[in-house]
């Protein structure tokens, strides 16, 4: 006999803000895709971290993306899956580089549109290059970066 998954098993992760990526999840929450850049060199670093890995400052700001950016890689995930994913299969999850910063790559999903379910892109229509842009969801209380096709 099987029983029902409960309520917490039929949610998506969700992510941790730390101290160091809080600033991130917050500009997200506004729309906006930002990257941690050290205030001493002006390199960019993702993921964010207190000390800049080139010039070892403390100082930092996040600096606004455009949010454009092309599929470095994907991959469809395969059971098992936890229910709630399970329940999305086949769906995408792709590493963007973004167009701003080549070195930065981010990871997400291809969707239709912002709020569209995770299996909303065929998979047969992934290319590693496709040009893409962030767009931005609600999920439980976070603003969550997804990824459209950049319209031609």
């Amino acid at each position: 006999m099987t029983t029902a998954p409960d309520a917490d098993e039929l949610r998506l992760l969700l992510p941790v803000p730390d101290e160091d990526g809080a600033p991130f999840w917050e500009h997200a929450a506004r729309g906006e895709l930002r990257v941690q850049a050290c205030a001493a060199c002006g390199r960019l670093r993702f993921p964010p971290r207190p000390c800049c890995p080139h010039c070892g400052s403390f100082d930092s700001e996040w600096r606004l993306m455009s949010g454009r950016g092309r599929i470095w890689s994907y991959v469809l995930p395969h059971p098992p899956l936890l229910p709630a994913y399970a329940a999305q299969a086949p769906y995408n999850v792709i590493l963007v580089e973004l167009a701003d910063a080549p070195h930065i790559r981010l990871a997400g999903n291809l969707v239709s549109s912002a709020d569209a379910p995770l299996d909303s892109v065929d998979p047969a229509r992934l290319r590693i290059g496709a040009r893409v842009q962030v767009v931005f969801t609600e999920t439980g209380g976070m603003a969550v970066p997804r990824w459209i096709l950049e319209k031609p």
